[in-house]
């Protein structure tokens, strides 16, 4: 089976390619799981290779029935076994995202290297849009790895008419013009008024958007993380900077519709004039 605008590795049956996209959305679902419990530990200077999951309220152990994604926040009617109390809709709610993403990417591009690539990106987005929520902060880690995982599919072949020169200059398209106008902002504001980790981040989306469409992905951005600002406690979470914005979930949501459709818009567009 062939989706529209894909170009799949196999020509599947119908029941296989629907079997194939449960599987796509269970992995989604413990991706989903396990980067809501790194993105915990990290908030909470918890080593993730580390000590057993835990209540985040009563600290008990939790055992394998607890931990199955979604279904045992179901199952527990959204409260923990061992003291009762509630658990944050949270942790399903981003477990059924993550499953999402990665189900619309495999009906987008197909069983595909390319697949996989965008999988472990928006899963690396996903983690440190945890992390940035909670923290203002967005870990030098996930940047570097999300750079490291588009340089290894460039150099392995993986990825037709890419190149680390094509995505580099993507990424400074991007991060050079953004980073002067933070720089001038910061001058007439007198505070920082964008986080370096954003900067990085940006950078790193551009490797994958290219320059046309990472001004796509920026305007996209700016519009999601003003609904983000008028919702209640977004902001200042940050106590030793109560102005900080957590701006890398709206950089990581816009990447998504981007990443699927950006290109057939900016053909669309293009085809107005």
């Amino acid at each position: 089976m062939n989706f529209p605008g894909s170009s799949p590795m196999f020509d599947l049956s119908a029941a296989l390619t629907a079997y194939l996209l449960f599987l796509t959305a269970v992995l989604g679902l413990v991706f989903g799981s396990f980067g809501n419990a790194w993105a915990w530990r990290i908030v909470n200077g918890e080593s993730v290779a580390k000590g057993r999951s835990h209540c985040a309220t009563c600290g008990h152990p939790l055992s394998a029935a607890d931990l199955v994604p979604l279904a045992s926040f179901l199952f527990l009617r959204g409260r923990c076994r061992y003291c009762g109390e509630k658990i944050s809709p949270r942790y399903p709610l981003a477990e059924t995202l993550c499953a999402l993403v990665f189900v619309s990417l495999a009906l987008r591009f197909g069983f595909t290297p390319e697949t996989l690539r965008l999988c472990i990106l928006g899963f690396l987005l996903f983690v440190l849009s945890l992390v940035d929520l909670d923290s203002c902060v967005i870990p030098n880690r996930f940047p570097l790895l999300a750079a490291a995982n588009f340089a290894a599919f460039a150099l392995f072949g993986a990825q037709p008419g890419k190149t680390l020169l094509h995505g580099l200059i993507g990424g400074l398209s991007l991060f050079v013009p953004m980073l002067a106008l933070v720089m001038l902002a910061d001058r007439v504001l007198g505070r920082e008024s964008m986080g370096g980790g954003d900067l990085k981040l940006l950078f790193v989306l551009g490797l994958y958007t290219g320059a046309a469409r990472g001004l796509m992905l920026l305007i996209l951005a700016c519009c999601i993380g003003l609904v983000f600002a008028l919702l209640p406690g977004v902001r200042g979470k940050d106590a030793e900077n109560p102005r900080a914005f957590p701006f890398g979930p709206s950089l990581a949501l816009a990447a998504w519709p981007v990443l699927l459709f950006g290109d057939a818009f900016l053909t669309w567009y293009l085809g107005l004039f």
